[in-house]
């Protein structure tokens, strides 16, 4: 008897869901990223050494490869960095949808990245770097990177997401470059370009005195360097100068604010510190030439460790977008939820940065709240499924799809209950009357259209066939109703299969 009313009662709540529009499966819980919060930037795949570019009305973001590294046993290592051998690309219009362009193969020694390393004769990716500049009336990108510790080099495209080349060769700065002696650490590029159309590259780092050095290696390493670039970029005009940082570790930056250059840079963290230059911080000097000589100014960024537990290494990037100044920077807080200890791997996040009216700049309040939402996401053009603003664990792959972007990505690895989150969808006040999406599958599901939540309003579901394939590409379309102003849009998968139900590729509602 108690049998039989269990099953009644199971039967009450399938039905009850159904008639309420919600599904009965359990919602898959983000990593990192909640909804409502900007922080971090991602949470499907890791990122480190961020570096900022904007250009027509993106931010691109440029990392180092920070990837799990595996024990035989399965267990998780501390990071080595022997995974920095690609650079990750993500990209935004408003801050907080972010669009996956997958990774850049650069280094290509010793057969890295499968054979496909665009620059053969590195085996690294460090700490990447990129700016944009009209060469023979046409925008040329250039991605500046570290191989290792021991040298700097280029890579050149025309779109911010490639495809990229190896324009020279070889490393484009080495420690026999001149005014490069003395320099510890030769990494950490990061490039400007002035408004004259002038670009400049500042790298450098580390502790001269090897494992022992004094109070004064410490206060005064000298080994931060600017060199101006030729005008292809790709050159190396003259030779470098010293910047005489005091406590410099690493991580250069340069940005430009009221016509003072900003020079910023990660104090170390031994020695005798002074209060105003507190280990592990972000420091700057400012100048009124690219090439100097700086004045220190202060520190603006903490150690991330002061705001999110973790500590490790600092590194940042300062930028403008749509007329306001951010910092991006990583930190361990996606690592530190999945294992509960960082082991050293980072996450990129952005919060604001704002320069006083004498100049200085105030400390950056770093949290998970992140910014704001710069603007609406249009709803009714194409959008591609590796844009989202949280996700319930899903992950991203090169894609085959047809009529994708430079280096298109899809979405995979979908099970029951996953799902993706778009921020702020504006449907109009008429509302949206089909949606459509690009899937390939072999086992078929389900995507709900939900408003606001996982679990909220549900505007429409979309059944996906099995297509003969996971890479069988099929626009399939529904209607929809309900889903009119502004709502954050939940797409949740559903499904009875085992393994991945199917791949997402891009969506689109139409208007009524």
């Amino acid at each position: 008897m108690r049998k039989k009313c269990s099953l009644c009662l199971w039967v009450l709540v399938l039905l009850l869901s159904c008639l309420s529009g919600k599904s009965a499966y359990a919602a898959s819980t983000p990593i990192a990223k909640h909804a409502g919060n900007s922080n971090p930037l991602i949470d499907h795949h890791l990122g480190a050494d961020p570096f900022a570019l904007t250009y027509n009305g993106r931010v691109y973001i440029y990392m180092s490869s920070d990837d799990y590294e595996y024990n035989s046993n399965g267990t998780i290592k501390d990071n080595s960095f022997a995974n920095l051998n690609r650079v990750f690309v993500i990209s935004s219009a408003d801050m907080v949808n972010w669009t996956d362009h997958g990774a850049i193969p650069v280094a290509g020694a010793y057969g890295a990245n499968g054979g496909r390393g665009i620059a053969k004769w590195a085996g690294a990716s460090w700490a990447p770097s990129v700016a944009v500049k009209k060469i023979n009336g046409k925008d040329k990108f250039f991605l500046y990177f570290a191989n290792s510790g021991g040298g700097i080099g280029v890579l050149t495209a025309d779109s911010p997401t490639g495809p990229w080349t190896d324009p020279i060769g070889k490393p484009l700065v080495t420690p026999s470059t001149p005014g490069m002696s003395g320099v510890v650490w030769l990494f950490d590029p990061a490039v400007f370009v002035d408004d004259d159309g002038t670009g400049y590259l500042y790298a450098g780092g580390g502790i001269p005195g090897g494992s022992n050095p004094t109070q004064e290696q410490w206060a005064n390493p000298k080994t931060a360097r600017v060199m101006k670039l030729g005008p292809d970029m790709t050159s190396v005009a003259g030779s470098a100068s010293t910047i005489d940082a005091p406590f410099m570790f690493e991580d250069s930056g340069m940005h430009k604010y009221n016509g003072t250059y900003y020079y910023s840079y990660c104090i170390n963290f031994s020695g005798a510190h002074p209060a105003d230059k507190p280990p592990g911080e972000i420091g700057y000097m400012t100048s009124s030439s690219p090439m100097g000589p700086f004045t220190y100014r202060g520190h603006f960024l903490k150690n991330p460790g002061a705001f999110f537990g973790g500590g490790g290494n600092n590194h940042h990037a300062v930028f403008n977008f749509k007329n306001e100044w951010y910092t991006v920077y990583h930190t361990q807080t996606v690592s530190s939820a999945l294992f509960g200890a960082g082991k050293g791997y980072r996450s990129p996040h952005i919060n604001k940065l704002v320069h006083n009216s004498d100049g200085s700049i105030q400390e950056v309040a770093a949290n998970y709240t992140g910014v704001k939402q710069l603007s609406n996401l249009n709803p009714y053009h194409r959008v591609e499924a590796e844009t989202f603003a949280w996700n319930g664990r899903i992950l991203i792959e090169n894609s085959s799809a047809p009529g994708g972007p430079v280096n298109n990505q899809h979405i995979t690895n979908i099970q029951n209950g996953d799902w993706v989150a778009v921020g702020n969808a504006d449907f109009g006040s008429g509302g949206a009357r089909t949606f459509k999406a690009n899937v390939a599958s072999a086992l078929g599901g389900k995507i709900e259209v939900r408003l606001d939540s996982p679990t909220g309003k549900l505007a429409g579901t979309l059944n996906v066939p099995s297509t003969g394939g996971t890479q069988n590409w099929r626009e399939i379309e529904t209607a929809v109703s309900g889903a009119a102003g502004v709502h954050n849009v939940f797409f949740v998968f559903t499904g009875t299969g085992s393994g991945n139900l199917f791949n997402f590729d891009y969506w689109q509602f139409t208007q009524r």
